[in-house]
């Protein structure tokens, strides 16, 4: 119980930190991506590190990059889909799924075998 309240006020106070970054910059949108992903990425490698030691915190952190970089090519290819060759959102979507999908096993095997 005493791990969820910890969790709880660290993620909390990161969504909050990296919402007041997102507020500095423009396009506004940023506000969104920056509370999002980055500070729940951060407050869940800090509670890896404090509960489960550096090792695990590493693993953590690589299989992050890992899904970081296929939701950046999920995202590319759904941009492409949808603006250059006009494709509705949920084709472009279920598509580009199957990119990320294979992205992230293909991140996953290179890097562990």
């Amino acid at each position: 119980m005493t791990e969820y309240v910890i969790r709880f006020f660290v993620g909390g106070f990161a969504v909050s930190m990296f919402a007041v970054l997102g507020d500095l910059f423009r396009p506004k949108s940023f506000a969104g991506l920056f509370g999002a992903a980055p500070s729940v990425a951060l407050a869940t490698l800090a509670m890896a590190f404090w509960n489960q030691g550096p090792t695990y915190a590493a693993i953590e952190g690589r299989s992050m990059m890992i899904g970081s970089l296929a939701l950046c090519l999920y995202s590319i290819a759904v941009c492409q889909l949808t603006k250059r060759y006009e494709t509705g959102a949920l084709t472009a979507t279920l598509a580009s799924l199957i990119l990320w999908t294979a992205a992230a096993l293909g991140g996953k095997w290179l890097l562990l075998g």
